[in-house]
């Protein structure tokens, strides 16, 4: 079983920076892919961005160019990096992780961001 515990949500001005975390029970080395997915009120959760095991990413295209995700294998952690927030970026944020040759993959609990003045 895989543990995904995330960490930095909030709420943050119209502009403003927000870093979330997200740190796995295990290596991150196990993980062929590792990602964060959003969802807002009512919708279906959605891709925001992921990182595979070689280190290739995927953004959304709503997010590109603001938002950045990294990760640190020696502490397990995949980071997402939110920059010039928009009230559309609202929502609840998932991590996500998938072990390899695993065919489904380990969500963590959720964090809330808010984007408000």
């Amino acid at each position: 079983q895989v543990q995904l515990v995330e960490s930095g949500g909030g709420l943050v001005q119209p502009g403003g920076s927000l870093r979330l975390s997200c740190a796995a029970s295990r290596s991150s080395f196990s993980f062929n892919i590792m990602g964060w997915f959003r969802q807002f009120p009512g919708k279906q959760r959605e891709l925001v961005a992921t990182m595979t095991s070689n280190g290739s990413t995927n953004l959304a295209d709503s997010v590109k160019g603001r938002f950045t995700i990294s990760k640190d294998n020696a502490k397990n952690t995949v980071y997402l990096q939110m920059n010039s927030l928009k009230p559309e970026d609202t929502a609840v944020y998932y991590c996500y992780a998938r072990v390899s040759g695993a065919a489904v993959g380990y969500w963590g609990q959720g964090t809330q961001v808010t984007v408000s003045s």
